[in-house]
C-alpha cells in the first residue's frame, strides 16, 4: 500500500475516506485541512461559484513533487494525500484536501503546511 495519494478529480472530496486512509498504527496524529469555496476574492465579494481548471498530468507530477520535498523537509511523516477537485463548485464546497499523518502533531501539522502552501503556489490548478 502506497503512503501517497494523489488525486485530480471533478468528484466531490469525501474528506472522511481521506481521512480513514491516512491513519497507521504508528502514528498518532491526522492533520486534514480542506480548502472550501467562499463567498469572495480579491476585490469581490459577490462571488457564487468558482470554476478550476488544470492540465491533469501536469498537477499530478507536480502534486507528487510537494509530496516528495514535505518527505524530504518532514521524514518522520506518515500518509500524505493532496486532492485537488476541478469544473464548477458552489460555494462551501471542498476544492482542495490535503491530509498528513505522523507520529506525533507537529510533523503533521507542519507537513500539512507546507503541502497546502507549496501547492498553491505552484501547481497548474486555475
Amino acid at each position: 500500500m502506497t503512503h501517497d495519494r494523489v488525486e485530480v478529480t471533478d468528484s466531490p472530496h469525501d474528506v472522511a475516506s481521506l481521512y480513514q486512509w491516512a491513519l497507521l498504527p504508528e502514528c498518532g496524529a491526522v492533520v486534514l485541512f480542506s480548502g472550501t469555496v467562499r463567498d469572495h476574492a480579491e476585490g469581490r465579494t459577490d462571488v457564487t461559484s468558482l470554476t478550476y481548471e488544470a492540465y491533469g498530468e501536469a498537477a499530478m507530477k507536480k502534486m507528487q513533487e510537494v509530496i516528495d520535498e514535505a518527505r524530504r523537509r518532514f521524514p518522520t511523516v506518515g500518509r500524505v494525500a493532496l486532492v485537488h477537485r476541478l469544473g464548477e463548485l458552489q460555494l462551501t464546497e471542498s476544492s482542495v484536501v490535503v491530509v498528513a499523518s505522523a507520529p506525533h502533531r507537529p510533523e503533521a501539522f507542519d507537513a500539512a503546511r507546507f503541502c497546502i502552501d507549496a501547492l498553491k503556489q505552484s501547481v497548474p490548478i486555475w
